[in-house]
């Protein structure tokens, strides 16, 4: 797959970063030599060792107000079209204790009839005692699905799921960086449509004929990290029990899910650690099973190309300042999924790594636009663009 506008992003960035340097290098030349007199190469090198940082505010500026353009290419999907936007703001000036909230959208449209659009929101209140999570998200496009299981065969199945996601997490600070709240979740699966000969079909899987779910539940939080977007230290643990009541819809089933993350600052850099598992109880429908893969964890899967009733994966990325706005990351992930607790093994875990660039869109908030190029054994790749830290 092609992304256009990655090329043009590094162009942009980097082709200026080069020449402020052959400039720099140009004026020191000239002063060795003597050229220049002494109070002119000084004004010339102290204008020069700020130029990029000038061109980099322009560019954050532009970045806040201009969403990105998307396009890239697969012989599957077409020519996708899109936009993309991301913004971290402080909801009130007078409120100097609270942390940036987040607002972020993407929108992408395809030759071949593919619709992707997603609206995600991290809003904190009133000196940090509410955060309220929120997305929405409506999709038109095939899932790939190597097995509901733990298998990964040469060709995954393609399957077409339509779906309307609205999900939610309200929290309230009750202790000294600990929350408690209601998730909620409201998802509509339709035109669901998968091959004559589909693994889905031959099991009989749960879900099929699509249908509407509402759930509701419990979460708590405990959160120290110093930017919930690019955290250098901290920690971070989320854990939700969500119940969808078969009054409520077609299927009666329940989720539960832990996440806990760590950070490390080491000199200018950081250590990143995350830990996750999630549980499927029930009359669960095929298309609410815990998966793995994705753009945030296991890196280079297909999102949902193994899923099952329970998921257990892992990760450690480390995360280095290189020069200016830039830095690069590289990670090691292990994951799996299985129909129980007690089937979870050792040796049978998938490997994800890793490599991911950084450019830093957001110097008052400290927030990166993120490149991943994520691999596993047996050809396993992916290419992700993001905004914010994966985890």
């Amino acid at each position: 797959m092609k992304q256009l506008f990655v090329i043009f992003l590094l162009w942009f960035y980097c082709g200026h970063a080069i020449a402020q340097t052959s400039e720099t290098i140009k004026k020191d030349s000239l002063e060795k030599t003597g050229t220049q007199k002494d109070s002119l190469s000084k004004s010339h090198t102290k204008k020069d060792s700020t130029g990029f940082d000038r061109f980099n505010a322009k560019a954050e500026h532009l970045f806040k107000i201009l969403p990105v353009p998307i396009y890239s290419y697969s012989p599957e999907a077409g020519n996708i079209y899109g936009l993309a936007k991301f913004n971290v703001i402080n909801l009130s000036k007078k409120d100097t204790i609270s942390k940036a909230s987040k607002l972020s959208g993407v929108f992408t449209t395809s030759t071949l009839g593919r619709v992707n659009a997603s609206i995600a929101t991290q809003l904190v209140f009133d000196e940090n005692k509410y955060v309220i999570i929120s997305y929405v998200n409506y999709k038109k496009q095939p899932e790939y699905i190597w097995d509901i299981g733990n298998t990964i065969t040469d060709d995954p199945e393609q399957d077409i799921v339509n779906r309307f996601v609205f999900a939610g997490t309200a929290l309230r600070l009750v202790a000294k960086d600990f929350y408690i709240g209601v998730p909620f979740e409201v998802a509509d699966y339709f035109g669901i449509i998968v091959d004559s000969n589909s693994f889905l079909l031959k099991d009989n899987v749960t879900g099929l004929q699509g249908g509407t779910s509402v759930g509701l539940g419990l979460a708590a939080a405990y959160d120290t990290r110093d930017n919930r977007y690019n955290p250098k230290h901290g920690s971070y643990i989320l854990g939700t029990a969500i119940f969808y009541p078969g009054s409520w819809g077609p299927y009666s089933f329940s989720k539960f899910a832990l996440d806990a993350r760590k950070f490390l600052p080491w000199k200018k850099n950081v250590i990143a650690g995350q830990v996750t598992t999630s549980y499927a109880n029930g009359n669960v429908p095929f298309y609410e099973l815990p998966e793995m893969g994705g753009d945030s964890q296991m890196r280079g899967y297909y999102e949902g190309g193994l899923r099952d009733n329970v998921l257990v994966d892992a990760q450690v990325e480390l995360r280095l300042h290189i020069w200016n706005i830039f830095g690069i990351v590289g990670w090691f992930g292990v994951g799996q999924v299985q129909n129980s607790y007690s089937q979870v093994a050792m040796d049978q875990f998938h490997l994800s790594y890793g490599p991911g660039l950084r450019i830093k869109v957001d110097s008052k908030h400290d927030t990166n636009l993120r490149f991943d190029f994520g691999f596993g054994p047996g050809g396993i790749q992916g290419f992700y663009v993001n905004f914010g830290e994966a985890f």
